[in-house]
């Protein structure tokens, strides 16, 4: 194991996990606070000594993520201590909305269902986890909106102190949620990818003394909150593996933990290692990891976003190569939809299914009737698509078309006037 850095967990509980690896050279450290290797700068994530784990062991736990606290690096108490739970979120059987797109036997994973209708809560409450065991004081964060509000949410229920960045132009909904758990809120100038530079500056600062930045100093072990979707999409399903899943990429963190938590129940043998494939989503307007994928390209050019899915206009996505080898390695492939066509895959969401997806969702659903339309998605196969916000927060997207079908004298005679044809 390489030197440990500052705020080291030397005798607290990560669970099953026992180091941090790098994904590019394989070296392994102690588990602490960061997040790049020192010898070749690749990302760290965790590894882990499950043991065995059974499915009644799962079963057997609480209806949010902590079921699955033996496949992630928490304590084995962590249901017990004041954390926001989440997880265990529906997944719809979307007859409706496949009838209309000629899939057969299709799957919403709907994340709106969590406490800060995300599913930033599923990262972030892992990241408090690790927080805690590092001794820190204030939770951070750079944030395209959602994960400001998980910040600040699970901060104030875990009693830490927090200070999230935002672009200063985000949507006015995600800005209200992010600022009305008490916490700072601060705007920056500029775009989510400077806004992320600042804070890898505030780290080595003073100024961020005892803080922990969960998407950067704690990413390894905020990214692994993303695996429960993956556990409990596998055990809702009747423990087996979708043969399709559409996920939508802003970091592209989402996806590649997606894949992980796939490959683990299969290790562990909770799953049947069946084939299945992975297809990504972006906006048109924020689509260098598709741009690359449809180029062959394995290395993704920064661009500078311009969509109305602001959650995930990250121009320069850190994990969009590992999204690039995980497509092409199980056949799926990397798709991005114009804001018009996510504007009119959220209105077909919410008339087929009656969920209201924030543009996020628009995406995914709009990725995946374009797939569809063009073959690539096999009708018959079972499919999950990610919802993966509340709709209530990108209002903006859809107001313009948001009116009464009629309005009228409170008669019965001028409703059937207005309704004759």
């Amino acid at each position: 194991m390489r030197e440990r850095p500052r705020f080291m967990a030397l005798n607290h509980d990560f669970g099953p996990a026992v180091a941090l690896s790098c994904r590019e050279c394989g070296a392994r450290y102690d588990l602490g606070p960061i997040f790049a290797c020192q010898d070749c700068f690749g990302p760290l994530e965790v590894a882990y000594d499950f043991g065995t784990v059974s499915r009644e062991d799962i079963a057997a736990g609480p209806a949010n993520i902590w079921r699955y606290r033996a496949l992630l690096p928490v304590p084995a108490n962590v249901a017990d201590k004041p954390n926001l739970q989440p997880g265990w979120t529906k997944l719809h059987r979307a007859g409706n909305l496949g009838a209309e797109l000629g899939l057969r036997d299709l799957y919403v994973k709907d994340d709106s269902g969590n406490p800060t209708h995300s599913f930033k809560d599923r990262v972030v409450s892992i990241a408090v986890e690790a927080a805690r065991n590092f001794g820190f004081t204030t939770l951070s964060c750079s944030s395209t909106g959602n994960l400001a509000g998980a910040v600040g949410a699970a901060a104030a229920r875990a009693g830490l102190d927090s200070c999230v960045f935002i672009p200063s132009n985000l949507e006015e909904a995600k800005i209200v949620v992010a600022s009305v758990y008490g916490g700072r809120l601060v705007g920056i100038e500029g775009s989510y990818d400077e806004v992320n530079r600042f804070c890898s500056e505030l780290i080595g600062d003073p100024l961020g003394e005892k803080w922990g930045f969960v998407n950067v100093n704690l990413r390894p072990y905020y990214a692994e909150g993303s695996k429960t979707l993956a556990y409990e999409i596998a055990e809702q399903l009747g423990w087996r593996i979708p043969d399709q899943i559409i996920i939508p990429i802003a970091s592209g963190s989402q996806l590649t933990k997606i894949d992980k938590g796939f490959k683990e129940l299969i290790a562990l043998g909770l799953v049947e290692d069946t084939p299945y494939k992975i297809f990504g989503a972006q906006a048109a307007g924020c689509s260098p990891v598709s741009a690359a994928y449809k180029a062959g390209h394995d290395v993704v050019r920064p661009v500078k976003p311009d969509t109305i899915a602001k959650s995930l206009a990250i121009g320069n996505p850190a994990d969009g190569p590992y999204v690039l080898d995980i497509a092409r390695r199980t056949g799926g492939a990397v798709e991005d939809v114009t804001d018009p066509e996510i504007v009119a895959a959220i209105r077909l969401l919410a008339r087929t299914e009656g969920v209201f997806a924030e543009t996020a969702g628009g995406v995914t659903v709009g990725v995946l009737r374009k797939l569809t339309e063009a073959g690539v998605i096999d009708p018959d196969a079972t499919t999950v698509v990610l919802n993966t916000g509340e709709g209530l927060k990108t209002l903006d997207a859809v107001q313009s078309e948001a009116r009464p079908t009629a309005v009228i004298r409170p008669s019965l005679d001028a409703f059937r006037t207005a309704f004759a044809n």
